[in-house]
This record gives C-alpha cells, sequence and structure tokens, in this order.
C-alpha cells in the first residue's frame, strides 16, 4: 500500500487558485457580454422594419427603431 502517499504532480492542491483564475474569466464575462447576446428584441425590431418597409429610404422610416436600438447597444458599452 505504498502508492497511497504518491503525489499527483498534474492535480493541484490549491483549489483557490483555480477558482481564482475562473473567477476572473466569470467576471469578464458578466460585464462585457457579446454584441449578438443583447438588445435581441430592440434588434429583431429594427430588423423586421428595415426588411418590411415600403419607403425608398427604409433608414428614415425606422430612425426610432434604429435609435432604440442603438441607445440599448450603447448600455451594454458598444457603439453601433
Amino acid at each position: 500500500m505504498a502508492w497511497l502517499g504518491v503525489s499527483i504532480p498534474w492535480i493541484s492542491t490549491k483549489p483557490e487558485a483555480k477558482s481564482a483564475a475562473s473567477s476572473g474569466s466569470d467576471a469578464r464575462a458578466v460585464t462585457k457580454p457579446k454584441p449578438c447576446c443583447v438588445c435581441k428584441d430592440e434588434k429583431s425590431k429594427r430588423d423586421e422594419c428595415m426588411l418590411f418597409s415600403k419607403a425608398a429610404d427604409p433608414t428614415s422610416d425606422c430612425k426610432t427603431t434604429i435609435d432604440e436600438y442603438r441607445t440599448c447597444m450603447a448600455g451594454f458599452g458598444f457603439q453601433v
């Protein structure tokens, strides 16, 4: 039963080191989400307005929905 005293070098005996590293990456993910994951409702309204607009210039016709989307994205730190 001498094998019970063998240390395994690839298994960390300090769990706080691993949790600190993983919590750092989790903190970055929480503070800065991906642009594709925020403002989904505003984006779909904007896209729908732009696609189905009968106006010659859909951008001017959908200005309010575009502004809502830009405001939402700016709230998360993105410039559109």
